[in-house]
């Protein structure tokens, strides 16, 4: 069935401010060079932010600038489909009928509510439990065809096929379609703490030296490389001397995610010097990354009625794609006919 359809793309992001080079290098720059690939379509994931606790004064600001990031890293409008998830009601209404697909034993073996309820899990909120068939709906409403996912999110990949087909058999329809993992867009940077590279990076961190904002000056990201954790060691000839070396293989990622190079071209180019001839180069390649961005996304901050024009749109031709496949679900679960 799903050789059938055109491919097409769908994936989120929370809109929970703060943009680093996690973020950039790990999914955003992937979505980017996807939109060459596939009918791509990107949402910000507004009801997924209502899971934990959320200023609601900040959550709408925080809709536009994720959008305005994006669009300054390159997700083109007139590409990709970008929209607020929440100015398409058809996600939390067919998010329902999918709750009553779902098991309950499906949503157990879900590892990630385990890890983001914590201690507390009896007073997490009952959305923090079902996400996962929300995701499910963000997914089947628009017909995906491929889900672009790390390693930790497959599970919700495989949550979401056995939904649509338990769907698609309960009811003797093929209306949805099994997703799968999208492999495309190249390769996504796994980048790592500033201050120590066995934790990711994170806008959590209480310290700022840990990470690159995309809104830091060049300054400012030059001086939180220079300061960066790092070893005495010189840089090695193979890659597989990085290892037990965390912070060294993260730089070394990081400078090769942001040139296009591989670790071993930069390994062969940079072997045998110490950090204080690596970490300029570095910085001088971030800043080359993200000036550009973080001009656009200034400009882009300042035109509220633009962005909210982008988003409108977006979420009038994720509309168009998804009532037709909600009106399908209803009818098919006998609510109309």
């Amino acid at each position: 069935m799903t050789n059938e359809k055109p491919m097409r793309v769908l994936s989120g992001i929370q809109p929970t401010g703060g943009l680093h080079l996690g973020n950039l290098l790990g999914a955003i720059l992937r979505w980017v060079r996807m939109q060459d690939e596939a009918e791509c379509l990107f949402f910000l994931a507004d009801l997924h932010a209502l899971t934990v606790d959320v200023e609601p004064s900040e959550l709408h600001s925080n809709v536009r600038e994720m959008a305005a990031a994006l669009i300054a890293s390159g997700i083109d409008p007139g590409k990709s489909t970008l929209f607020a998830q929440s100015a398409v009601p058809a996600h939390a209404e067919l998010a329902w009928l999918l709750q009553c697909t779902a098991r309950i034993g499906w949503l157990n073996r879900m590892t990630q509510f385990k890890e983001k309820s914590g201690k507390n899990r009896e007073g997490a909120s009952v959305g923090l439990y079902t996400y996962p068939v929300l995701q499910a709906a963000d997914i089947l409403l628009y017909q995906a065809t491929h889900v672009p996912v790390g390693e930790d999110q497959k599970q919700h990949v495989e949550l979401t096929r056995d939904i649509a087909m338990k769907f698609n058999n309960d009811f003797d329809v093929e209306l949805f379609v099994p997703p799968e993992p999208f492999i495309g867009g190249g390769t996504a940077a796994r980048v790592m703490s500033l201050r120590d590279g066995n934790s990711k990076m994170s806008k959590s961190d209480p310290s700022d030296m840990s990470r690159i904002n995309l809104t830091d000056s060049d300054d400012s990201i030059a001086q939180k490389i220079r300061k960066a954790k790092t070893d005495p060691e010189p840089l090695p000839v193979e890659p597989s001397a990085l290892e037990g070396r965390p912070e060294a293989r993260n730089l070394v990622g990081i400078y090769a995610a942001v040139t296009g190079e591989s670790i071993e071209q930069v390994l062969s180019r940079f072997a045998g010097q110490g950090f204080g001839a690596f970490k300029p180069a570095v910085a001088d390649a971030l800043v080359a990354l993200l000036a550009p961005i973080r001009d656009r996304l200034e400009e882009l901050r300042h035109d509220a009625a633009e962005l909210d024009r982008i988003l409108e749109a977006g979420a009038a031709r994720a509309s168009e794609i998804g009532t037709p496949v909600l009106a399908r679900a209803k009818a098919a679960v006998g609510l109309t006919r």
